[in-house]
């Protein structure tokens, strides 16, 4: 039997989703569909932003077509442009395309998770007892938001469980025809933010009962029926109004059922013991969601009558239910969510969910089959209140297909680029753009702003991030430092590593981080990788391709520091990457417990790489010491060690002596090569490590590791191998090394994110790696063939 792909098998028949409509426990990863990418959506509360904004494809081979999804309210021209030699000289790019100028065409976002139920209840029945229950953790009090409804105040109302602004419960039950005011009801028990509470509405014979917690909470003798849903859709954590999605809700739902009886007070204190752990009696139920996936945008009625939703602007899995303490699991200790039973499960919705802005194509422009591998953006100009603006989308041309390898190839690092960008949708600004860690203000203050450091607007962790988004963080002029310092960390900071090897006759293909996840084994072939800036976010998958690239024989070049510090997982499309930051000392985001850093791609622990099994130094040598703030006081060159090193004599002398500076402009300026994040040899680490939590050992470091050169400076603290800041009282906070692996490969790292910085300016350091790409048999190729 042919394969064929999962998503369009469920999407196309009945089976798909018919056959799987008894849910009994945890899904097989990978077992459940995923249709999120799916750009039509069910009628959705639209959002406008104002200004310009695009994206595209991260990546695409020459040859292939790469199509742009604009949305503008004020008329462009859009270029096609590969970047030239002059980093901060625009007129040295070399421009292959100029669409016509185009007219304003503006796109809306439609932020807001929720579940969608496509197949509602009967509108014709009525009901002559209804419950709706569910557990809920709310992380915001700030609006009304919509729990369990078939309601839309402009259409049909059926019933509606809510909660309000200041964490009370409301309610409406209706006939299923136009609204009445007088049918909502509010239930004065108040829901505490970040807590689970079992809540439990039931209608008989007029009567509505109200229940928090098990326990009663108030009644109400004067809602006749019948009661019936009417056309309105069936959605869990959102609401209609004028037939589109509305007043999602910021928290997380847990079990949440629907039946077409009268739970008694007994059957009720029941249910909440359980914890959501044992469903509910079939006895009338209607639709019973037991969110037992965790993975996938398909949930799934496990009662008889396939009441199945489809998530819209994914939510997060894999964070436990009601019955589940995630600060209760240890940090340090093995644990597998798969296999505890009394984890139970759960969906964590937030307002401002978008993972896919599903804009249509504005332009579309076919590389030419033989583009240079690289970095290329699509230039916008246009005017903003009179005043020239322009707008980079950045994207890397990979090798044609069929085409054979350089010598070398370049990784860019797209996964730290993706995890910086918190505001995707950021106002337009004047050029030369201070980027910091939170990103630039909105065009709209509600617009999604979440990202690997800054939460989602009511507070929920942020672990997923989109890649059909805008990324303007990624631009080619963005500064992450005062224009005083001209520091960069992102796209344009590994630009300066990019320019020298070519202007000096090295040249590579280039590749992204998703690149090298989706297709480990281009690597064979290569003589040379070049790990460079902020390579920061690695997947499983890019980290053993790595460590087998080097275990045959390759050789890499680590320009960078804060080297594969956090792991990432993606979709099977790779449409979303995901990122589990654990402890605020070191990064990780507020609100995060130990048991909710497990992926819910795989099931498996995330936050840091040495905390997975995979730390850098397994690989590389070096391991993350820290980071420190950016300002000229704090970047430093390095002083020569091993000077007698054969790097430093062959092919060509860099002359040398121990302790000399170098790594840093001739007059000592700016750029120097030690600042922001570096590595060090684990050793360093394991001499701040005070403390070894129960169960953890310190690693050994391994073998053939040489130190070239190293940076000290004094006063500064450092994080130890178990996260914690811890003073640097030998110094040391980067290294530059040589590592003859015992298991096979070479290493030279320069342990810093401004190694291609400094690479730009110093003679010596260039000198050094001339010997080290002679060494790693890399040649001067100036008329730039390929090697076959």
């Amino acid at each position: 039997m042919t394969d064929i792909p999962r998503r369009d098998f469920l999407r196309n028949t009945a089976v798909g989703v018919a056959g799987v409509s008894k849910l009994a426990g945890w899904h097989k990863h990978g077992a459940t569909p995923s249709i999120e990418t799916d750009h039509i959506i069910p009628p959705h509360e639209a959002m406008p932003i104002p200004g310009l904004h695009s994206y595209a494809e991260e990546s695409i081979s020459a040859g292939e077509t790469i199509h742009f999804r604009t949305s503008s309210t004020t008329p462009y021209e859009l270029s096609i442009v590969k970047l030239g030699p002059e980093i901060d000289d625009f007129t040295s790019d070399e421009t292959l395309y100029v669409f016509p100028k185009n007219s304003p065409q503006q796109q809306p976002i439609h932020p807001g998770s929720y579940i969608h139920i496509a197949k509602g209840i009967d509108s014709n029945e009525e009901f002559s007892g209804l419950t709706i229950e569910c557990w809920i953790r709310p992380w915001s009090w700030e609006r009304d938001q919509a729990l369990i409804s078939t309601f839309d105040p402009l259409g049909d109302c059926g019933f509606a469980l809510y909660l309000t602004r200041g964490g009370w419960i409301k309610f409406y039950l209706g006939n299923g025809g136009s609204f009445v005011e007088k049918r909502w009801r509010l239930a004065y028990k108040r829901n505490e933010i970040r807590r689970w509470h079992h809540l439990a509405l039931t209608w008989e014979n007029g009567r509505a009962t109200f229940y928090s917690d098990g326990k009663f909470q108030g009644s109400w003798d004067d809602l006749p029926g019948p009661l019936k849903t009417g056309g309105s859709a069936l959605r869990l954590a959102a609401s209609g109004r004028n037939g589109k999605a509305v007043d999602f809700f910021d928290g997380d739902l847990a079990a949440p059922a629907i039946y077409a009886r009268a739970l008694s007070a007994q059957e009720i204190q029941s249910r909440r013991a359980a914890r959501g752990l044992e469903p509910p009696k079939a006895d009338k139920l209607l639709a019973y969601w037991p969110l037992s996936e965790e993975i996938g945008d398909t949930v799934m009625d496990a009662s008889d009558a396939g009441h199945h939703g489809r998530i819209i602007n994914r939510a997060t899995w894999m964070i436990g239910g009601p019955s589940f303490d995630a600060k209760s699991i240890d940090r340090w200790e093995e644990y597998d969510p798969v296999n505890d039973t009394t984890r139970g499960h759960a969906l964590r919705f937030a307002s401002d969910d978008l993972f896919d802005c599903r804009w249509q194509v504005t332009e579309k422009y076919t590389i030419p089959k033989n583009a240079e591998s690289g970095l290329y953006v699509g230039r916008f100009k246009f005017e903003d209140q009179g005043e020239p603006r322009h707008y980079h989308v950045t994207f890397i041309v990979r090798k044609a297909a069929d085409q054979g390898k350089k010598s070398v190839l370049m990784l860019c690092s797209t996964n730290t680029w993706r995890a910086y960008s918190a505001t995707p949708f950021a106002a337009n600004t004047a050029d030369r753009q201070l980027w910091d860690t939170p990103g630039l203000p909105n065009a709209v203050a509600e617009a999604p702003s979440y990202s690997c450091y800054r939460n989602h607007h009511q507070g929920q962790p942020s672990y997923s991030f989109g890649r059909q988004m805008p990324w303007p963080c990624a631009g080619p002029d963005v500064l992450f430092s005062e224009p005083d310092v001209n520091y960069s960390h992102l796209m344009r900071g590994e630009r300066f590593a990019h320019q020298w090897f070519k202007k000096n006759g090295f040249f590579y293909d280039m590749i992204g981080d998703y690149d090298l996840h989706a297709n480990p084994d281009q690597l064979n072939g290569y003589d040379v990788l070049v790990i460079n800036g902020h390579s920061e976010y690695w997947s499983n998958q890019a980290y053993d391709a790595v460590d087998d690239f080097l275990a045959k024989g390759g050789n890499v070049i680590v320009m960078s520091g804060n080297t594969m510090f956090w792991r990432v997982s993606y979709d099977d499309d790779g449409a979303v990457m995901e990122c589990r930051k654990f402890d605020t000392d070191i990064g990780g985001r507020e609100a995060v417990a130990p048991g909710e850093i497990y992926h819910s791609h795989d099931g498996k622990r995330g936050s840091l790489l040495r905390y997975s099994s995979r730390p850098a130094w397994k690989v590389l040598g070096l391991e993350c010491i820290g980071w420190w703030p950016i300002t000229e006081e704090n970047f430093a060159p390095y002083e020569a060690v091993e000077t007698d090193h054969f790097l430093f004599r062959e092919p060509e002398p860099v002359n040398l002596k121990p302790g000399e500076r170098f790594g840093q402009s001739a007059d000592g300026e700016l750029p120097r090569v030690g600042g922001h994040e570096s590595d060090v040899r684990v050793n360093w680490i394991k001499k701040i490590t005070k403390h070894i939590p129960t169960g953890q050992t310190l690693p050994d470091e391994p073998e053939g590791i040489t130190t070239l050169a190293r940076i000290k400076a004094s006063g500064r603290r450092g994080i130890d191998y178990f996260g914690r800041w811890e003073p640097l009282d030998h110094g040391v906070y980067a290294e530059m090394t040589y590592w003859q692996r015992p298991q096979g490969g070479r290493v030279f790292h320069t342990g810093c994110i401004a190694g291609g910085w400094a690479l730009s300016v110093d003679p010596k350091l260039q000198t050094l790696m001339k010997n080290v790409l002679h060494h790693f048999g890399v040649k001067k190729d100036n008329r730039n063939e390929i090697i076959l």
